[in-house]
């Protein structure tokens, strides 16, 4: 019996353009998807026209061991099921064999981080900056303070920038920190941490009182805007410019970039996931696996370095 498969593709493809106005470029997509299916079924003699779940799900599978992304995988599965639908809607077949089939799961993007040793850099030009008492010199301590609380808390920016200038009153290593849903939690303050921040909030006393209008602020990073605190795009811009003077990639390093080195440098010395969660924020365990490839190395690691079959074969090597 011969094998209509291409017949009923052309059909398909057809109704797609005349009925649903698909673009030229989707038409041709939809047929190489098609052919590459058909291909992959007609070397285990399968017509196209009467495969069956089991056959498209293999098809599939064959993709994921070819290394498809999981995106390109649901690109097929996408066509295959506007071609099954068809088929069924037209008479030619009584099932829709896609009707099973799970869209692959795509995985999570990683997220960017920076290493230790460029977060050094950073905040050794910070430093180095707030050290000059150029004029100018409480936005730089200003900038060190940001940095050293973002790095020190991994807290998120706009709850960085928001930040109450009680802070300032507040003795000890920890910081109450409003974040969303309005839930606090409690987060420890390193100690460069709380050096700059004095520095900078002695500055900042000292400008306001010798100013012929004293400003008193809520805020720790007063700005004149509209909330009246610092806004989170000029301190992701000023961080920008701040990279380019340290000799580093300004589209690399960002507020959030910041974030996750905090949580990634965190996870690779042996803090555990949980803790991880607690300091950042989050209400569910799931946003923080997205560091889980951290601990799987960190893990990797620990058992080259201590388990006993390891150490012998660096003996044998």
């Amino acid at each position: 019996m011969r094998d209509l498969g291409h017949v009923h593709v052309e059909s398909f493809l057809e109704m797609m353009s005349a009925e649903r106005g698909a673009a030229a470029n989707t038409l041709q997509s939809y047929e190489r998807d098609l052919d590459d299916v058909s291909a992959f079924l007609r070397e285990r003699s399968i017509r196209l026209t009467e495969a069956a779940s089991t056959d498209l799900a293999a098809y599939l599978a064959s993709l994921a061991r070819k290394g498809f992304k999981p995106s390109s995988q649901a690109r097929r599965l996408a066509a295959m099921r506007q071609f099954y639908k068809f088929l069924y809607a037209e008479g030619l077949r009584t099932d829709d064999p896609t009707g099973i089939l799970d869209a692959p799961k795509k995985g999570r993007p990683l997220p960017k981080t920076m290493g230790v040793e460029d977060v050094g850099k950073l905040l050794s030009q910070a430093e180095a900056e707030a050290q000059d008492t150029a004029p100018g010199q409480l936005q730089r301590l200003r900038m060190l303070a940001l940095l050293e609380l973002l790095y020190a808390t991994g807290m998120r920016v706009s709850e960085l920038v928001s930040l109450p200038a009680r802070v300032l009153d507040q003795e000890g290593r920890f910081l109450m920190i409003r974040g969303k849903g309005n839930k606090e939690r409690l987060v420890p303050l390193s100690l460069s941490a709380i050096s700059a921040l004095k520095s900078y909030g002695r500055l900042l006393a000292a400008e306001n009182a010798a100013a012929k209008d004293p400003q008193d602020s809520p805020w720790l990073f007063p700005a004149a805007s509209k909330e009246g605190y610092l806004p989170r795009q000029v301190f992701a811009r000023d961080l920008k410019n701040l990279a380019i003077r340290a000799g580093l990639t300004p589209s690399m390093i960002s507020p959030h970039v910041m974030r996750h080195a905090f949580a990634s440098h965190l996870l690779a010395n042996g803090a555990d996931l949980r803790v991880v969660q607690e300091l950042l924020g989050h209400s569910d365990i799931s946003t923080t696996q997205i560091y889980t490839h951290v601990l799987e190395e960190r893990l990797q690691q620990l058992v080259q370095t201590h388990h006993p079959l390891a150490k012998q074969a660096k003996k044998h090597e």
